[in-house]
């Protein structure tokens, strides 16, 4: 199509003088509003008011403007429907080919009072993109400024015109844009809570995948559109899976709640070796010795910027992935000679808020997982873990929400020593956890211990207090809670009631 008249109405003026400099170049009529026809004068572009259009000046304080049957059927108005020609030549009102619009800044005005929020619900803008979009093949729509330059640039090869398929991409967008005001303002007014009554999700593709959970299944990744910090930026490395991703969520998710500098391996979505140091190559060693046989091929985090003396230590290990906040110069020269091999990715920031999970056809939205090292822990045996013990238990704690479930984690000087995952009861997931330190030769005297549930018979914990171990956090809330503590002071251990448990599946 030919663009020879638009209309640009828009609240975010990223990249609106190269835009309207090229329209200008084409010898495009452009009609603009308030703001923007502001805008377009004072950098010297020649524009004419909407008002020009409408033969209406703009009411009610600007919220009735471009709300008029000129404009509308100017943008509507199908080129190939000779009645509609018709009616726009009754009317004196040109065909509209372009309109560059975006909305209001609703999302970020929810900060503010609701007579701010309300005055933020933008009306004629997603109207116009609607009209727009809906008539693509005679009106191309511009509703996010990182269209402009390719825009721009086909205008230029192609003297002023826009091929089918181009404007049929930006409709897309257009729509998309609608559909993501639309339910910011839904979830705004059905709040209740932390929960809205009605949820409606944007989510936006960050990438296609390698594959699914196995090859044979296609797959892509979304998160919620416009997310701060969502995804992780590749580095190097072949593509990723969506086992990959969890897995690094997973590994993320564990390294950054610890203040420590700390590492995290994860394998199928479960800490194999986790460990806080005063630095991360430390850290990494002491979490791998854990279970060395599983952290082949698994996926390390690290809390702390990757230099070159630790890439030198993880380029020894076959690794799927490595991601870290940062990453030294030396560091991704070093990770360079394995790039076929292995993906490096920098951490996502933020976190927090609702997570939302799916599965069996249905989405769980759940405030994200919270920890409370202490406060609320109280001592049930006649022994009291001292600072060292709690130390333990506190990152023994963190772990264990990183297992799924059953979880029973054995830690030692804040390295893990024995992990029991995935076990269908307690008592085998403890055994299992024994069973892992003996096979990586290392000792359970004085360990610590965290089960992310209460044991609801004594023999776990006896399994834990026959290897060795010294202190347990638990969370409690048995109603055989009395033999749990007598068969702990029975063995001479201190056990920690921490109130809060942390099943993941």
């Amino acid at each position: 199509m030919k663009i020879k008249t638009a209309l640009v109405s828009v609240a975010d003026k990223t990249g609106l003088p190269e835009l309207a400099r090229a329209l200008q170049k084409h010898k495009v009529a452009v009609y603009s509003t308030g703001g923007t026809a502001k805008m377009l004068r004072e950098t010297g572009m020649e524009t004419r008011d909407i008002s020009e259009l409408t033969g209406f000046s703009e009411i009610l304080g600007g919220r009735v403007k471009t709300l008029h049957p000129n404009v509308h059927a100017a943008i509507l108005a199908d080129g190939g429907n000779p009645e509609h020609i018709n009616t726009l030549k009754e009317l004196g009102a040109p065909p509209v080919d372009l309109v560059a619009v975006n909305f209001y800044p609703f999302e970020k005005a929810l900060g503010g009072g609701e007579a701010e929020i309300i005055e933020n619900i933008d009306i004629g803008g997603p109207a116009m993109a609607r009209a727009a979009a809906k008539n693509f093949a005679y009106t191309a729509v511009l509703t996010d400024p990182q269209d402009y330059p390719a825009f721009i640039g086909e205008m230029e090869r192609t003297r002023g015109e826009i091929g089918a398929e181009h404007a049929r991409i930006l409709a897309a967008k257009a729509f998309a844009a609608v559909a993501h005001l639309d339910a910011a303002i839904a979830n705004y007014f059905c709040a209740e809570g932390d929960f809205p009554s009605h949820l409606f999700l944007h989510l936006h593709k960050q990438m296609n995948l390698k594959y699914g959970e196995n090859p044979h299944q296609s797959a892509a990744f979304y998160e919620p559109f416009g997310r701060a910090g969502g995804g992780y930026e590749q580095l190097q490395g072949g593509a990723v899976s969506y086992n990959n991703l969890l897995d690094a969520r997973a590994a993320w998710g564990l390294a950054e709640s610890i203040d420590e500098p700390a590492a995290a391996i994860i394998k199928h979505n479960n800490p194999c070796g986790a460990a806080a140091a005063e630095n991360i190559r430390l850290a990494f060693h002491m979490a791998r010795r854990c279970d060395p046989d599983a952290s082949f091929g698994g996926i390390v985090a690290l809390n702390r910027e990757v230099d070159g003396e630790t890439a030198e230590a993880l380029s020894g290990v076959f690794l799927e992935a490595v991601l870290a906040p940062q990453f030294s110069p030396e560091a991704k020269e070093i990770f360079a000679a394995r790039a076929e091999r292995l993906r490096v990715l920098l951490a996502p920031s933020g976190g927090g808020g609702v997570e939302i999970r799916g599965g069996g056809g249905i989405l769980l939205a759940q405030t994200a997982d919270s920890f409370n090292g202490g406060a609320e822990w109280e001592t049930a045996t006649r022994a009291r873990p001292d600072e060292k013990q709690m130390r333990d238990l506190r990152f023994a704690w963190r772990v264990a929400a990183a297992v799924k479930s059953n979880a029973v984690v054995a830690v030692k000087d804040c390295a893990t020593v024995g992990v029991g995952a995935g076990q269908m009861s307690r008592v085998d997931s403890a055994r299992l956890a024994v069973q892992k330190a003996e096979r990586a030769k290392l000792k359970l005297d004085n360990a610590a211990a965290a089960s992310d549930g209460f044991f609801p018979f004594a023999d776990g914990l006896e399994e834990l207090a026959n290897a060795g171990v010294s202190a347990v956090v638990q969370p409690g809330g048995s109603k055989r809670d009395g033999e749990i503590i007598a068969a702990a002071d029975k063995a001479g251990i201190a056990m920690v009631f921490a109130n809060r448990r942390h099943f993941r599946h």
